[in-house]
């Protein structure tokens, strides 16, 4: 699913992220992304769907090596990779039900399915009473569960949460947290960037540790192992 060998990111400006990772993820598993700031988890992340290309060693998704992938390739990748991010990123514009249709419009898919697949996501993630609602209407939490069901309504194999609870009050984290379990059950692979020490030492998942760029720990329901 998920392969990283001897992987290498050295930006422009001379900073070493990463620094020889090795890693495997199989299909179908939660993995928590721990270390302090600035440990490399934000790249390491970012190389899962190519935001960032590694300096040296090879990424591999679904034996897709992204170190060979053309540009123009890039997005079909992303079908298969859906991204939810802290600051919600949602078009302020667009109500929450266009706001996931639009990315299955911008692949041409029929309306006919863009409209049972939307109010599919939006039943999973406990909106579709505000589908016609703007972003500015809903809470955080609201907001970060149309987020959600954006990201997961290309059905992609993996899904990729950067600090998703991160401006989230506890019990809105919690209700959060069910929904990526949920989708987890169901078979798509996630892998989440976290602070919460809470979070992670409370629902068991695997635990992989970045610390200076290089992986210090990868265990198995695993523990955060950092003063929150």
């Amino acid at each position: 699913m998920i392969k990283m060998k001897d992987v290498h990111k050295k930006y422009k400006n001379g900073v070493s992220a990463l620094n020889g990772i090795d890693i495997h993820i199989e299909k179908g598993e939660f993995v928590y992304i721990v270390g302090p700031s600035g440990a490399g988890k934000s790249t390491f992340i970012k190389l899962i769907y190519r935001e960032e290309k590694a300096s040296k060693g090879s990424v591999v998704i679904n034996d897709i090596d992204l170190g060979t992938l053309k540009e123009k390739e890039v997005p079909l990748l992303r079908r298969d990779v859906g991204v939810i991010f802290q600051d919600f990123r949602l078009l302020n514009k667009l109500t929450v039900y266009e706001n996931i249709a639009y990315a299955l419009e911008v692949i041409e898919e029929s309306p006919k399915h863009i409209r049972t697949r939307v109010m599919e996501v939006l039943d999973l993630v406990g909106l579709k009473h505000k589908a016609r609602f703007l972003p500015d209407e809903l809470s955080g939490g609201e907001q970060q569960r149309v987020a959600i069901a954006r990201a997961i309504v290309n059905n992609p194999i993996i899904v990729i949460a950067d600090e998703p609870t991160g401006n989230l009050d506890p019990d809105t984290s919690w209700d959060i947290m069910q929904t990526f379990e949920e989708i987890n059950t169901r078979g798509t692979t996630i892998i989440m960037a976290t602070h919460s020490k809470e979070l992670v030492n409370t629902i068991k998942k695997r635990v992989i540790a970045i610390e200076g760029g290089v992986i210090v720990r990868d265990e198995d329901r695993g523990e955060y192992g950092y003063e929150a």
